[in-house]
């Protein structure tokens, strides 16, 4: 008796064999992209360069979403943003030699606010490295070296078989805490040849979480417990860590003040009766801080910028809640607990008693109420109502982010980000240009949602190419540039400190208006008093604008001199 199962036609060895051979004409460069998809990527940044082509061609057969943008340097910041607001590994894919090293800047604001930027290059044919000179177009003797004291880690692939697990390796290494770039490199002839290897599927590069020591975190508890003045740093390894809930959770059960440094913005409640803000170059608030007798800091490092210029010597104990193990205890010593924010604050929500404190929100404030007497004695009101304005005409969920300028410097103490994960800064690594690009990048992970960004005429002019981009992409972006004529702060810092002289801080600058419309982007001038109807009728417009704000901002008085 014959079966229907015995009928069935078993295929041949050759029939396997052709079945799993790749099709003709992958090369290295489809390896990378098919390990990228694999690991979950659905949108690559960069600019194609001759000895990258191989990979552009390979993303261009994919259904990977490529946004170019007009300079490595850009492209790099708009992969950062992406990143920021996505909490994704972001591929920046680049080429050799100049187009690689004009990416660095955006790298290091990458690094200094801890973005998983996933940087791959290119790199000249594998006979070109060593170190020899033999002539090839943009060759380094070292590519690597470059990015090696910048970046969190960096991976070579030197044949196609190892393109797979070097991708997935750095991937992996951007996703674990602390996050952060990581630089990839390949050669030419690696990416251009046929490989016979299948298509990759599968990868797996699940980032390692980083959990507490649970006897560090019961002596923190113990402490926090019985304190008499607790306050909490929150950083912005809370925005990265998605732990503003637990943040809250926490304050609220210790009845501790909270201030958010200036990469935490967000990460509190800003009206809360607990909420310090975030006044860190006031010296009210550094006396204040000063004064607790247990401090918890977490996701900080408690640098320049977060210690009042390190005018800030805790007088109490400190606890230190963060995931870059090298910033454990390297401004304050204290207990250091190396773990994720969201990690160390769940174990301390754990096994934290809690405590009363019917006078904490008196002395918020109080210290709340000295800050504003102090700025109240300068002639700074035109800045806090155009931050005002700019607060009212922004949707409440819609991202800002803010180049290096006095605006921002504002912003950093003064504007209420109302969400997390919501204000960008380039205050991690202070580099001009970060703004407007930053904020295409963000408008590309959100798409339909306007995105702000905030800009000086000395910044804006390192991103002006990229109206282009704006436009090309059709990107939700509203770019507010405040013009006066020159680097304003820089004008400001070297009036107070060179006897009123200034040197090269004048600028000869554009038209604005014109020159964005040249490019097919609307824009206008506006004023302080029309600056919030303006605002938010170019916010609500779908597609790139400028706003072009003339006017000369001063900074409020330092405490730190």
């Amino acid at each position: 008796m014959t079966h229907d199962h015995d009928l069935v036609l078993r295929p041949t060895e050759a029939q396997t064999a052709a079945a799993l051979a790749p099709p003709p004409g992958r090369t290295g460069g489809d390896l990378v992209v098919e390990t990228l998809r694999s690991l979950g990527a659905t949108t690559v940044f960069g600019l194609p360069g001759q000895h990258a082509l191989a990979v552009f061609d390979a993303v261009g057969r994919s259904d990977l979403r490529l946004i170019t943008l007009r300079t490595e340097n850009n492209a790099g910041f708009a992969a950062d943003a992406y990143g920021r607001i996505t909490g994704e590994a972001v591929p920046l894919l680049l080429s050799t030699g100049p187009g690689a090293l004009m990416a660095l800047p955006a790298l290091a604001e990458a690094a200094a606010a801890s973005a998983p930027v996933l940087a791959i290059s290119s790199q000249v044919p594998v006979v070109g490295l060593g170190g020899g000179r033999r002539g090839h177009l943009h060759e380094l003797r070292d590519q690597s070296a470059s990015f090696r004291d910048v970046v969190k880690s960096v991976h070579v692939a030197r044949t196609p078989s190892q393109i797979p697990s070097v991708v997935a390796a750095a991937w992996e290494s951007a996703l674990t805490a602390p996050h952060g770039p990581v630089w990839v490199e390949i050669p030419e002839d690696v990416l251009r040849s046929e490989t016979l290897i299948p298509q990759v599927t599968g990868m797996d590069a699940t980032p390692h979480e980083l959990a507490p020591r649970p006897e560090l975190t019961a002596l923190a508890a113990h402490w926090l417990s019985r304190a008499a003045r607790p306050v909490i740093i929150a950083g912005g390894g809370v925005i990265r860590a998605d732990a503003a809930g637990k943040l809250r959770q926490l304050a609220e059960r210790l009845h501790a003040p909270v201030v958010t440094t200036f990469g935490g913005k967000g990460a509190f409640p800003w009206t809360h009766p607990l909420s310090l803000q975030s006044w860190l170059e006031d010296r009210h608030m550094t006396d204040f801080l000063e004064d607790a007798d247990v401090l918890l800091v977490v996701g900080s490092g408690l640098g320049e910028l977060s210690s009042n210029y390190h005018t800030f010597f805790p007088e109490g104990r400190v606890i230190q809640i963060e995931a870059d193990l090298g910033k454990l205890e390297s401004n304050h010593a204290g207990l250091g607990i190396h773990a994720d924010a969201r990690l160390g604050l769940q174990a301390l929500l754990e096994t934290v008693a809690e405590r009363e404190d019917p006078y904490a929100p008196d002395r918020v404030r109080m210290v709340l109420s000295a800050v504003a007497d102090r700025l109240s004695g300068q002639d700074v009101a035109r800045e806090q109502e155009l931050l005002t304005s700019i607060r009212a005409a922004l949707p409440p969920r819609s991202p800002s982010f803010w180049d290096m300028t006095i605006l921002s410097y504002w912003a950093w103490s003064a504007f209420d980000a109302k969400h997390p994960n919501t204000m960008h800064s380039a205050q991690g690594a202070g580099g001009l240009g970060y703004a407007f690009p930053a904020a295409l990048g963000a408008a590309v992970a959100e798409p339909g949602t306007p995105v702000l960004a905030v800009s000086g005429d000395g910044g804006a002019m390192y991103s002006i190419a990229d109206l282009a981009t704006a436009k090309q992409h059709h990107l939700d972006v509203t770019w507010l540039i405040v013009d006066d004529g020159g680097y304003g702060i820089l004008r400001e810092y070297m009036t107070d400190s060179f006897d009123g002289r200034t040197t090269a801080t004048e600028l000869a600058r554009p038209d604005f208006v014109a020159l964005a419309e040249s490019f097919g982007v609307p824009a206008a001038t506006t004023t302080p008093d029309a600056l919030k109807g303006d605002l938010k009728k170019s916010l609500d417009t779908p597609g790139p604008s400028v706003l072009v704000l003339p006017t000369t901002l001063k900074m409020f008085a330092p405490t730190h001199v």
